[in-house]
């Protein structure tokens, strides 16, 4: 097998005044970088991850993609350590590297999403790393009621916030035929698995169009957040074929084209300086074991609550029958 064609979008959205979505596409490497912070923190990052993998050397393997988003994480950190304006900032990674044996690799931080559609079903390759990924994961929340979440912004590991990161690398089969999405959570978040499943079957043919439609999805649905789509696809061959140049891209600017669609019969935003401040809620980095010492606090608690409580009713109830008494024998006394 060989790698085919590919394809990449990103969009600001219709709520967000910037984009804080980088992305690389560079044949045989795909990669999406979600930033996070205040002001422009977000962006910096994003831009730091991808540019290390911009700087790489060719490689393969899953210890060479865990080792170049180590770099990524170690450049975030050292800038949000060194300067005021990004400190806490972060972002999620989601890295495909297509191998010299038409395998793939893929290395993972966050809530950016790795898909794979083999024939007309629509499997995720990665596991979120957020709370509600958390609570699906342990069997107490439902994929279904995950999507709508309140609190499905909050993530549980991300680039730059520590000096060291765990990241998630494995290897996939693959097969001729297979087209692989990597997207922002900016569009998982806004569009079911059913719809994403029907633009990618329907698309085969122009995956340029199909990551376009993907775009505009997402900005019907509300366009809440950043939205970044990668496509690539293989075929039949006994070895990687050469990238188009074409597809040697890092980020793509803003074209109004993909976030206003004519049959939206929506206006354009207005002009940086008058948009109204986001509504959106951003990305929150929460560490897996302080949610789990949370969740096992309020377990604790849960009982203690219980018992007090009915340790109160039965107070109030015997004063009742305290007083239903005394009014009794007062009443006979007389």
């Amino acid at each position: 097998m060989k790698l085919g064609r590919s394809a990449a979008r990103t969009d600001p959205g219709r709520k967000r005044r910037g984009n804080e979505d980088s992305f690389v596409c560079r044949p045989p490497l795909f990669a999406i970088a979600d930033g996070m912070g205040g002001a422009r923190a977000g962006e910096v990052a994003s831009a730091l991850a991808a540019g290390a993998l911009e700087d790489s050397n060719h490689g393969s393997g899953e210890r060479y993609l865990s080792e170049l988003i180590q770099e990524a994480n170690r450049r975030v950190h050292e800038r949000a350590s060194t300067d005021a304006s990004t400190s806490g900032m972060g972002t999620t990674m989601t890295v495909a590297l297509v191998e010299s044996d038409g395998s793939l690799t893929i290395g993972h931080v966050g809530d950016s999403r790795a898909y794979r559609l083999r024939g007309d079903r629509l499997e995720q390759l990665t596991d979120d790393h957020s709370l509600v990924g958390e609570l699906v994961r342990r069997g107490e929340l439902s994929p279904e009621a995950a999507e709508a979440h309140p609190q499905r912004s909050v993530i549980t590991r991300a680039l730059g916030t520590d000096a060291d990161v765990d990241v998630d690398t494995f290897s996939v089969e693959t097969e001729a035929g297979d087209l692989y999405l990597i997207c922002s959570d900016g569009l998982s978040d806004m569009v079911d698995r059913e719809t994403i499943e029907r633009i990618l079957r329907d698309g085969r043919p122009d995956l340029d169009g199909a990551a376009r439609a993907l775009v505009q999805a997402a900005n019907r649905a509300g366009g809440e957040d950043n939205i970044t789509a990668i496509l690539f696809e293989l075929v039949e061959g006994d070895a990687p074929g050469e990238p188009d140049e074409r597809t040697r891209e890092f980020t793509v600017p803003h074209d109004d084209e993909d976030t206003l669609h004519p049959e939206d019969g929506v206006l354009p935003p207005p002009p940086l300086e008058e948009a109204e401040p986001a509504a959106a809620v951003d990305t929150m980095v929460v560490p897996a074991e302080e949610i789990d010492a949370a969740m096992a606090a309020q377990a604790d608690e849960a009982p203690q609550a219980g018992i007090g409580r009915r340790l109160l009713a039965l107070l109030v109830i015997a004063a009742l029958i305290a007083v239903i008494v005394a009014l009794v024998l007062w009443g006979l006394a007389r």
